[in-house]
């Protein structure tokens, strides 16, 4: 009797403990992101009010906010904003680690002080740790690109017009040549790009 491509039940049962601790290791993590998340939101909204809306960091983990409580509320029917979510958070941690810091914001500030700590690193790590091992993966690879893309434009215009300065520095219009503005543009949409689709091609 062949019994190569048969598996045995207690493999089955193995399988099925493991998906019931994954999810209930999400729905654990996506609980603990909640709570950060509003505590970087009241940590934020009592230094800059309605200011924070501006800023791409409040606006990615405001989405990974809805997200959370999304999968909690509809479990992986929520998988393509978990991504969206994630892919954001992972631009938000990327572009505060590896520009902002070097350019003088300071690590312990953006990092680990304030609503920083909360925003620019727990909040994305415990999001992709989530995603990546215990959450249903979606490919909407587009959404976080246009999202971004959009943001981007959106600032150039408000900065243009004087209406906004920054608020990060790479979008200050008239203090840098066009050429600099088509190129961090360019390597800011590539970033996110690349990430999203990383976290697509994640079976």
């Amino acid at each position: 009797m062949d019994w190569t491509n048969k598996e045995s039940p207690r493999n089955h049962i193995a399988s099925g403990n493991e998906t019931r601790e994954g999810a209930t290791m999400a729905i654990a993590i996506n609980s603990i992101i909640i709570v950060l998340e509003l505590i970087g939101l009241v940590l934020c909204g009592r230094r800059g009010g309605w200011k924070i809306l501006q800023y791409y960091t409040f606006l990615s983990n405001l989405i990974a906010l809805l997200s959370s409580v999304l999968f909690l509320l509809a479990g992986e029917k929520a998988a393509w904003l978990r991504y969206a979510a994630t892919c954001l958070l992972t631009m938000t941690f990327l572009v505060t680690l590896c520009i902002l810091v070097p350019m003088g914001a300071g690590f312990k500030t953006m990092m680990l002080t304030d609503s920083g700590l909360y925003y620019h690193t727990l909040c994305p790590i415990l999001s992709a740790l989530s995603y990546l091992l215990w959450e249903g993966h979606a490919s909407a690879w587009y959404l976080p690109v246009v999202f971004t893309f959009v943001y981007g434009m959106v600032m150039l215009y408000l900065n243009w017009k004087g209406i906004v300065d920054g608020p990060y520095p790479f979008f200050k219009i008239k203090q840098q040549s066009a050429l600099a503005t088509v190129v961090w543009m360019a390597a800011l949409t590539g970033v996110i790009a690349l990430i999203s689709l990383a976290l697509a091609c994640i079976p």
